[in-house]
């Protein structure tokens, strides 16, 4: 029987199931495939994601991230990242000390919000890989366009959730499929390097899986809270 598109969903039936890489409950039906690579969307938690046999190679992915020229004093990249230390800097106390994780290169993010008087330490796994870092306790961790280049979300998340103290914050921010163009000519899919997306459905899964408060301040961010207890 071969596959067959309706409404903008390959179907293949014969598929091979693919644990989705967050919750872990098979997927067989893609949901998008061109260009030899094949998405499936998770239909307990909503995850889109890449099969795994299409995913970069080692070695290509670290040459993509280190492509990336973001840079302290580009107004726009800062202006970008605001969307994200802004609603994370009003809602933890004054002098919190936060984590940035996946600050690549060059760690802007947690500069912007060293200057707002936050004690920030930046670790990226490549860049700034200090292990100590991963071994604290904070008050706030910032994802900024990290979660779509992780392969196991479902193992990163519970992790980033045990450095947070009682009433800690996540804050996370990557590109919610659907706002702006249709999964198959959507830009952000287009590097190799982003294997999975989040959308306000996955974003709610988390925080109901984890039972963790949430709140959506702005499209394409997300901030989760750790309860007391």
């Amino acid at each position: 029987m071969v596959g067959r598109r309706r409404f903008g969903v390959l179907r293949q039936p014969d598929r091979r199931a693919i644990d989705c890489p967050l919750c872990a409950r098979p997927a067989r039906d893609a949901y998008h495939d061109d260009a030899g690579r094949r998405y499936f969307r998770c239909q307990a938690c909503h995850l889109i994601f890449l099969d795994p046999e299409h995913r970069p190679a080692p070695d290509a992915e670290h040459n993509r991230y280190r492509e990336h020229r973001n840079q302290a004093g580009d107004e726009g990249y800062e202006a970008f990242l605001r969307r994200l230390a802004d609603p994370v800097a009003v809602r933890v106390a004054a002098g919190a000390k936060g984590l940035d994780f996946g600050c690549g290169p060059e760690p802007v993010l947690g500069g912007m919000l060293a200057r707002q008087g936050f004690d920030v330490t930046s670790y990226d796994p490549l860049f700034h890989s200090d292990a100590a870092a991963l071994d604290a306790v904070y008050g706030f961790i910032t994802c900024s366009e990290v979660l779509e280049h992780v392969h196991d979300p479902g193992s990163l998340l519970p992790r980033l959730g045990s450095m947070l103290r009682a009433g800690g914050l996540l804050g996370i921010m990557t590109r919610f499929p659907g706002h702006e163009h249709p999964f198959a000519t959507w830009w952000y899919r287009r590097d190799p390097t982003h294997v999975c997306f989040y959308g306000e459905e996955t974003m709610r899964w988390i925080a109901n899986h984890y039972r963790w408060g949430l709140e959506i301040p702005r499209r394409d961010v997300a901030l989760f809270t750790i309860p007391p207890g």
